[in-house]
């Protein structure tokens, strides 16, 4: 029998997505199964813009998290490193951004 890995931040979702925000930014959304899971996502100790910044290989200084304690909701943007739909532009409509997020091993829960 194979052994679970880590918890990580898309076991505690019920969505993780990512998106545009216009052609220079992107945004990701963490969507909490419950209030719990999102105290655990939400806290700065765990989740702040150093840590954006390390999984994306942006500046710190850009990143923009928005946590809403109402919805279970924890909202990331920061700016795309290459504009929308530029010559090195991989990923044109931001879909993919949210697998390192997802993939983001969490505090022992």
């Amino acid at each position: 029998m194979a052994e679970k890995g880590p918890t990580t931040l898309a076991d505690l979702s019920l969505e993780v997505r990512s998106k545009n925000a216009g052609p220079f930014w992107v945004t990701m959304e963490l969507f909490l199964r419950d209030a719990e899971a999102y105290r655990i996502a939400a806290a700065e100790a765990f989740l702040d813009e150093r840590t954006i910044a390390r999984l994306y290989g942006v500046d710190p200084d850009g990143v923009q998290i928005f946590r809403i304690p109402a919805l279970n909701v924890v909202k990331i943007s920061f700016p795309r490193p290459v504009s929308q739909a530029s010559l090195r532009d991989r990923d044109v409509h931001s879909g993919q951004h949210h697998v390192p997020l997802a993939a983001l091993p969490v505090p022992s829960v």
